[in-house]
C-alpha cells in the first residue's frame, strides 16, 4: 500500500474541482511534433498516411495519424499494430514506428500493415497514462466511450475490423505505476490502493477470450532473443495474475475496455516492456517492442490458418 495520494480527501472521489487541480498540475514534457510527427512526415515518403481525428485540449489541437502499407491489397489479411494508448509508455509509440520504418516494407508482401503509433499525443507530451480529463484511454474501448483517444480510434477501425488477423498493441509496465499512476487513480476513485510487483522484464498479455497459447508463445521466443523476459513472482504471478506459460498472463481485453479488445482480430497480445530495468535502455525497449511484432507476423506467415 503507498501513501496517500497528494491531492483529494482519502476515501472521498475525486469532484471536478480536484480534477482540474491534477490538471493544472501538469506540464508539457516533451513534443509531439518534433518526436513524432517529424517521423511519421518522413514515412509519407514510403507509406500510405492518413489523418483519423484531432484532439483539442487546452486550446492545442493534435492530429491523429494512421500509417498503412503503401500498395493496399484485399486480398490480404490486415496486420495492426497501436503504441501510446498510455502517452507515457515512450517504447510503444516509438517501437511502432521503428518497425514500420525499418520492416514495414518487407511485412507488406504478406500483410496489409496498419499502424496508428500515438493514440494519446497529450499523454506522451505530459508523460501521463491519462487524457486531461482524468479518464485512462486503455480502459475506454467500448460504446459511447468518454475517451476521445479511444472513441476515434475504435471508428476508424471499424472499416477494417473485418479482415484485421492480428493486433498487437504496445505497452510498458513502470515503476511509476506504482509511484504515480495508481496511487492517483485509487484517489480519483476514493479507494484504497494496493501496488502491484513490478516485473522485471519483458512479458505479454493475452486475451482470454482468445489466449492462442502458441501464438504468444512465439512473440516470447523473439523477444528473448533482444532483451530478457520477466519472471514469475514468488507466488507464480506477474502484476497480481497468474501467469498462463513463461511471460504471459491473460486479461478479458473486451469486458475490461482495453485496446486489444477494440476488433474482432483472433490473435491479439499487448506487450509490457520494462524501462526501468536495471538493465534496460530506451533502445532495447524499441527492440524488444519491434522483435514483439515480428514475432507474431512471423507465426502467422508460418502457420497454417
Amino acid at each position: 500500500m503507498s501513501q496517500p495520494y497528494s491531492i483529494g480527501t482519502v476515501g472521498t472521489p475525486w469532484t471536478t474541482q480536484e480534477k482540474q487541480h491534477w490538471l493544472q498540475a501538469q506540464s508539457i514534457k516533451r513534443s509531439y511534433r518534433d518526436n513524432v510527427i517529424s517521423k511519421i512526415t518522413e514515412l509519407k515518403k514510403t507509406f500510405t498516411v492518413e489523418q483519423y481525428g484531432s484532439l483539442n485540449y487546452s486550446e492545442r489541437i493534435f492530429d491523429l495519424f494512421a500509417i498503412k502499407s503503401p500498395n493496399w491489397d484485399i486480398t490480404k489479411p490486415v496486420a495492426l499494430v497501436t503504441g501510446g494508448v498510455h502517452g507515457y509508455e515512450t517504447s510503444g509509440v516509438h517501437g511502432a514506428l521503428e518497425f514500420i520504418e525499418k520492416f514495414g516494407q518487407h511485412y507488406s508482401q504478406s500483410f496489409n500493415l496498419l499502424v496508428l503509433p500515438c493514440l494519446s499525443p497529450w499523454g506522451y507530451e505530459t508523460i501521463n497514462r491519462w487524457n486531461p480529463h482524468t479518464i485512462d484511454p486503455n480502459r475506454s474501448f467500448y460504446h459511447d466511450s468518454p475517451a476521445q483517444e479511444s472513441q476515434m480510434a475504435a471508428n476508424y477501425l471499424a472499416q477494417y475490423d473485418k479482415n484485421i488477423l492480428c493486433h498487437i498493441d504496445l505497452h510498458e509496465t513502470t515503476d511509476t505505476d506504482n509511484s504515480e499512476f495508481r496511487p492517483a487513480l485509487a484517489a480519483r476513485d476514493g479507494v484504497v490502493n494496493h501496488n502491484w510487483n513490478i516485473p522485471d522484464g519483458f512479458y505479454l498479455v493475452g486475451h482470454t477470450q482468445k489466449p492462442q497459447a502458441d501464438f504468444q508463445k512465439a512473440i516470447i521466443e523473439e523477444v528473448a532473443k533482444i532483451t530478457h523476459i520477466a519472471p514469475a513472482d514468488e507466488q507464480g504471478k506477474l502484476i497480481g495474475v497468474p501467469i498462463e506459460q513463461f511471460g504471459v498472463i491473460n486479461y478479458d481485453g473486451t469486458k475490461l475496455g482495453l485496446c486489444m479488445g477494440v476488433t474482432n482480430a483472433p490473435f491479439v497480445s499487448t506487450t509490457e516492456a520494462y524501462p526501468d530495468s536495471a538493465v534496460a535502455t530506451p533502445q532495447l525497449c524499441i527492440d524488444g517492442q519491434v522483435a514483439a511484432i515480428k514475432g507474431a507476423l512471423n507465426y502467422l506467415i508460418k502457420t497454417p490458418l
